[in-house]
């Protein structure tokens, strides 16, 4: 295993990023599982004789009409509970910046270079597919995204853990991945814009960064204004889910003297469940129940559109961010962590072409106003997620044993002091504490040797 010091690609975290890593991956488990779930019950709801209350669920208005706000169900899902999930990316971005794996050029270098390579390869398959097949380039974006709480949720079904070096790799393209579809969506996906409410929105943000700097506290505080600024900016003509990103970004995500955990960490681990196990998979609840009767699974292999979706998460994915990690690591001579192999980077790369839940928000707003292609390329999402999911799970099974060693190496603690042994080889305190365990380890067998041997002896000995 290499040493805590030794930080060549995919090699060993630092402590604090190992643990920041396991806490926040085990709640995106927890909501992945929850997400996976609900995609079910939607595919089933909406495959079955019920499949009209399904759609009338979708369908039903709610809220105030004065405000702009009487919106059907899954509006809501989509614009309103998805601003928490981006506002939970935009802290995780904010911290991967200024004190994870993207604060060092260096570092940040070979996974950005995946993650844009990532990003373009689905785009350019995409584009391609609907250029031979004369289809549609409105949904180059849709496979463009990855899904961490899916792609987590996979990992636990099929019973694999992954070590922390290959964990912090995909949740670093998945973050990278999250700011390229803000940009994106707030890009390609703004409507005429309301530059009165637009103004007030960036007013409010305003103040929440002063009250923010001012050290307000309180919740009381931050939620109305929250809710305000997220009114305005849905009335803007912008995706209301860029004002959670905005916020997002604005929280601080460094340690102050005196602080165990930074304010944007702690407002994360306290939204984290909220996002992952109540907003998203109630997105995917109204957002994925599709048809899929042979005839629709059959289309979407038949259509450039929706075989553009298929291809391009399936292969462009793979091939984007494995190509994309390879050469960057060629051309700046980054060595991979020995333990590690290059395809155990394919085999992320593909567990990475599961998209789903921004695929499926980003597919809604490209085909906007034709209900049977939308029904059609989140068919295609779905679809594609899955013979990633089913691909990278083969690859991920052939190197179990391998990942199992690397992670019992990784949480070793044989002094019991809480730390990993892994992470105290630098330690002399930490040797002196193991020679003492092996000098009574030593004692007792050499004591247990000799009431052997006298047992044996008395064995021995004639009646």
């Amino acid at each position: 295993m290499s040493a805590p010091t030794d930080r060549k690609f995919l090699g060993l975290l630092p402590l604090p990023e190992r643990r920041y890593l396991a806490d926040a991956l085990r709640t995106e488990t927890v909501g992945g599982v929850l997400l996976l779930a609900a995609a079910v019950v939607a595919l089933i709801w909406a495959n079955t004789p019920a499949a009209e209350s399904y759609k009338s669920v979708q369908d039903f208005h709610i809220g105030p009409a004065a405000l702009g706000l009487d919106l059907s169900i899954q509006h809501w899902a989509a614009d309103g509970l998805l601003a928490i999930f981006f506002f939970v990316a935009g802290i995780e971005l904010k911290r991967e910046l200024v004190a994870g794996e993207l604060r060092d050029p260096k570092a940040a270098a070979l996974p950005v270079i995946a993650a844009i390579c990532g990003m373009a390869a689905p785009a350019l398959v995409y584009a391609l597919v609907n250029t031979v097949g004369n289809g549609s380039m409105d949904g180059w974006a849709v496979p463009t995204a990855t899904d961490i709480a899916f792609a987590l949720a996979v990992l636990a079904v099929i019973g694999t853990s992954l070590p922390s070096a290959l964990r912090a790799f995909l949740l670093t393209l998945a973050v990278v991945d999250d700011l390229f579809a803000i940009l994106i969506i707030a890009i390609f996906f703004t409507s005429d814009l309301n530059f009165a409410a637009l103004g007030g929105a960036f007013a409010g943000l305003a103040l929440f960064w002063v009250l923010l700097r001012m050290n307000v506290r309180g919740w009381y505080v931050y939620v109305p204004l929250a809710l305000v600024i997220w009114t305005l900016m849905y009335n803007s003509g912008v995706h209301a889910t860029i004002a959670g990103v905005a916020m997002g970004l604005m929280l601080r995500c460094t340690t102050r003297e005196g602080e165990k955990h930074s304010p944007g960490e702690h407002i994360e681990h306290l939204v984290r469940p909220l996002s992952a196990g109540l907003a998203v998979p109630l997105f995917a609840l109204f957002s994925a129940g599709v048809s899929v009767s042979g005839g629709a699974i059959g289309d979407v292999f038949t259509q450039p559109v929706t075989l553009g979706v298929v291809l391009g998460l399936v292969v462009g994915k793979a091939v984007g961010i494995f190509g994309g990690t390879w050469l960057a690591a060629r051309f700046t001579k980054a060595e991979l962590n020995p333990d590690l192999t290059w395809p155990d980077v394919f085999a992320v790369a593909s567990l990475a072409g599961i998209g789903f839940t921004v695929s499926l928000l980003i597919g809604e707003l490209a085909f906007a106003g034709d209900e049977v292609l939308t029904d059609e390329v989140k068919a295609a999402v779905l679809i594609g997620s899955l013979i990633a999911a089913v691909f990278a799970s083969v690859l991920l099974k052939l190197r179990v044993r391998t990942y199992q060693a690397l992670i019992a190496e990784e949480e070793r603690d044989e002094d019991h002091d809480g730390i990993p042994d892994i992470y105290e080889q630098d330690n002399p305190a930490y040797h002196v504490r193991m020679a003492e365990i092996y000098e009574r380890k030593a004692a007792e067998h050499r004591e247990r040797a000799q009431a052997a041997g006298a047992s044996r002896d008395e064995a021995d000995r004639p009646a």
